[in-house]
């Protein structure tokens, strides 16, 4: 698809490049904040994830910059944020990266040391696997990440403070969401105005950590596993089977967003501007160093080594 095509179809895709956000997925940012307020009294924010760095903008451009410009600023008063990915991203003012495994318990005293010992007041994970079109599978790798995330929530969240994260709706939801009240007791799943209604991502919007009395980060898994096998018996796989008819759970559900605001799966006339036509923008900041970069060298190579046996045939 060319970028004018995209740029037609998709108003956030086009919106982002204007506005120059890295990725139209710092909208759904905004607009969780929009109804939710997440970013009120925070200092210390932990973007886990971050790759290519749209959340992290967002972050610098919500809680750093307005603090560094304000006339009484302090060094030591700004607002720390903190991004953590495998893969590398270009910088971002204000955002401290931190390359490594967020369920590595080495990367969560690396956050912990940026904070000089202090604990974050809000953490948020935009992280997704790639999507294999198999909803069922799709759900549950996105689950187990959220999972993974929620490891190192448990080391460096302060008690009282907020989770935001990507989910696929799905079957097992609500056994997600019950796990996830077991840390927090207010827990909303959301859809921004700005996710498109034909996918099934939405966004976990967890408030007032209060981990149970006497939690130990070592019995997590325990824990997780408890909620999907209350009967205890150990062969049972960890599913959601158990809470249909008198044990459903009802999950709050809630879109955010200007609901009168643009309509992320319509389609929309490209503005006009005095020059005549629009020109298409290129993307405010492409991966550094994506995953993929092996395989688009491999394709390559061998378009190009295709390309040599046709010249070779057409000498001969």
């Amino acid at each position: 698809m060319g970028k004018a095509s995209r740029d037609k179809r998709d108003i956030y895709y086009r919106k982002a490049k204007e506005e120059g956000w890295r990725a139209r997925s710092a909208f759904k940012l905004l607009q969780i904040d929009e109804e939710f307020n997440i970013f009120e009294g925070v200092k210390r924010v932990v973007d886990l994830c971050a790759a290519p760095g749209s959340w992290s903008q967002v972050l610098s451009r919500k809680l750093y910059l307005p603090a560094k410009l304000a006339p009484d600023a302090k060094d030591d008063d700004l607002p720390l944020i903190v991004a953590i990915d495998l893969q590398p991203m270009a910088p971002i003012e204000g955002v401290i990266q931190v390359q490594g495994d967020i369920t590595n318990a080495r990367t969560a005293e690396m956050v912990i040391r940026h904070f000089d010992g202090c604990k974050a007041d809000l953490v948020v994970c935009d992280g997704a696997p790639d999507v294999t079109g198999l909803h069922d599978m799709d759900e549950f790798v996105q689950s187990q990440l959220i999972l993974a995330g929620l490891t190192i929530v448990t080391h460096i969240l302060k008690e009282g403070g907020k989770f935001i994260a990507k989910i696929f709706r799905g079957k097992d939801t609500s056994l997600l969401y019950c796990q996830l009240k077991l840390f927090f007791p207010q827990v909303t799943f959301a859809k921004p105005k700005s996710s498109r209604n034909s996918s099934i991502e939405a966004f976990a919007v967890c408030e007032n950590y209060s981990p149970p009395e006497g939690f130990n980060p070592k019995d997590l898994h325990g824990l997780l596993e408890k909620v999907g096998s209350p009967s205890g018996v150990a062969d049972k796989d960890c599913s959601s089977g158990w809470l249909e008819g008198p044990n459903k759970v009802y999950i709050p559900f809630l879109a955010c967003g200007d609901l009168s605001g643009y309509d992320s799966d319509r389609s929309y006339p490209l503005p006009k501007v005095a020059e005549g036509t629009y020109r298409s923008l290129d993307p405010v900041q492409p991966p550094i160093a994506p995953p993929y970069r092996r395989a688009l060298e491999l394709k390559k190579a061998t378009s190009q080594g295709i390309r040599e046996l046709e010249n070779l045939s057409l000498d001969s």
